[in-house]
């Protein structure tokens, strides 16, 4: 079983998810479709364990994440998890297929909502922002796929900078900065979701 999600894992970070197939799988192992069915059953099934297999790599120490506050785990959940999808940056459309329920991600949903409720949000806001930071990251996982060209951020901030400043003024003076990171949006971006959640908390305390 190990091997055949291993196997499943390579050919999606090599191909793409849309090369994931039973078919596609069983010729990389060299073996029938059949015996694919015997363990998984469907398509859909492989793909949940091969998101927890992922999830599963999310590096997170319980006791470290404790000592935290909640909005401070809030973003080391959140950034491992977009860590770990970094490492594999072909995955993120499976998980637009199904919420992921394995028992890696049951784990991983349990200690994020924990430290919520733990923090004192109510349950309907805990599980309304964990709900949230988990779309934040997968739609910036699914960006990556298509970042890492340095010759492409090159062009991009070229242009910005040979625009004329009569039709883009503001454009021209942050064009220094542009175009922002992948990683530094996300990080940026998740810093004012958290605030916001610190805000929507404080009345309460």
């Amino acid at each position: 079983m190990d091997r055949i999600l291993a196997a499943a894992l390579q050919l999606v970070d090599e191909e793409g998810a849309e090369a994931l197939s039973m078919r596609t799988l069983a010729q990389r192992l060299e073996s029938g479709t059949a015996t694919l069915y015997r363990h998984f059953g469907n398509r859909a099934t492989l793909i949940t364990q091969v998101i927890d297999r992922v999830f599963g790599e999310v590096d997170l120490d319980s006791r470290a994440l404790a000592e935290l506050g909640w909005d401070q785990a809030c973003q080391a959940v959140a950034q491992a998890m977009f860590d770990t999808l970094g490492k594999h940056r072909k995955l993120a459309p499976l998980l637009i297929e199904q919420t992921p329920t394995g028992p890696n991600a049951m784990v991983l949903r349990e200690r994020c909502l924990a430290v919520l409720l733990d923090g004192g949000l109510s349950p309907s806001v805990a599980a309304r922002a964990y709900a949230t930071l988990s779309r934040y990251v997968l739609g910036f996982a699914i960006q990556l796929t298509g970042t890492g060209n340095d010759a492409e951020q090159a062009r991009v901030s070229a242009h910005f900078h040979d625009l004329p400043s009569a039709e883009f003024p503001a454009t021209l003076a942050v064009a220094d900065s542009l175009p922002v990171p992948l990683e530094d949006e996300f990080t940026f971006g998740l810093e004012l979701i958290v605030d916001g959640l610190r805000q929507l908390h404080a009345p309460a305390r």
